[in-house]
């Protein structure tokens, strides 16, 4: 009995020896549990275990494809498609690091910098209008704004009205900005007549800009489509039948140019062969017109 008391004792302490070896935390750890639960045995008998049941697992827990965690960020400027300054942002680690950090484009979530941030926010938002400061992305709103134009199509219907909610919608639509309605300000409730109009808009309570409105008839894509293929082909029509006419002048020039430049007392059938040649280089087509050239001399016959 002490003996074998003595070899467990052993037994317990060389496995301590051993685990102290592997003292950092394993990585990558996978959990399983068995698929079926092994039946309770009795007491001081070990468990009966299937040779194949009792071998099946599934998967708990897999440390090493879990999705990583995102780190959390405040933005200092305007990022696109992130935010503007004070929003806070959860990016992927290697951008945190490798961008928005090294950059100076964000900083830590410490209390310091939640307290600032928060402090700046409700500044802008409770402070005077003198002491505000229009930000980096409603001053680039402001620029866009002052540059642009708003073309309201009529629809051909009888109910058919501008007022502020439809301006909202169509700021959105053809300017790709959203104009709330209580920072837009209309000359009028509604209007169904064509013309031009104006409205403001506020942006961030500070700047205020005017931007023409006009409202145009409708028009059909299919029909200004079709207008404009129509111009397409007649445009592309008069250029092939200019250019035959281009080169047939320019033909008849070096005809003349030729006739012109030659000596006198040289052989005429010469030349007009070399004329003929350099007219037939110039265009592709052979020449239609009369051929001039008189007969030959005598001297020419003589020789």
């Amino acid at each position: 009995m002490w003996s074998s008391g003595r070899r467990v004792l052993q037994e317990l302490l060389s496995q301590s020896t051993a685990r102290s070896l592997h003292l950092s935390a394993a990585q990558n750890t996978v959990v399983v549990e068995r698929w079926w639960q092994v039946p309770l045995s009795k007491v001081g008998s070990p468990p009966r275990l299937h040779p194949r049941r009792h071998r099946i697992y599934k998967l708990v827990e897999d440390t090493k494809n879990n999705p990583k965690e995102k780190m959390e960020l405040i933005l200092t400027q305007t990022v696109p498609k992130l935010g503007g300054r004070g929003d806070t942002v959860f990016v992927k680690k290697s951008v945190g690091r490798n961008k928005l950090l090294l950059q100076g484009l964000a900083v830590y979530p410490s209390p310091e910098n939640k307290e600032m941030f928060a402090e700046e926010l409700r500044l802008l938002r409770e402070g005077k209008s003198e002491e505000r400061v229009q930000t980096r992305t409603g001053q680039l709103t402001v620029d866009f704004l002052k540059r642009s134009k708003l073309n309201i199509n009529k629809m051909p219907s009888e109910d058919f009205q501008v007022t502020k909610e439809v301006v909202c919608r169509q700021f959105l639509k053809k300017l790709g900005v959203v104009v709330p309605p209580h920072v837009l300000s209309l000359p009028f409730e509604a209007v169904k007549e064509l013309g031009d109009y104006w409205c403001e808009v506020t942006v961030n309570g500070m700047d205020t800009v005017r931007i023409p409105v006009s409202v145009v008839p409708y028009e059909d894509p299919s029909t200004s489509y079709q207008r404009e293929l129509k111009t397409q082909t007649q445009q592309q029509a008069a250029a092939d039948v200019s250019q035959p006419a281009d080169e047939e002048e320019a033909v008849v020039k070096a005809v003349s140019e030729a006739t012109v430049e030659a000596e006198p007392g040289t052989n005429s059938v010469s030349q007009d062969s070399e004329v003929l040649a350099s007219a037939e280089e110039t265009k592709e087509s052979p020449l239609t017109s009369e051929d001039t050239t008189g007969p030959p001399t005598d001297g020419t016959k003589k020789e």
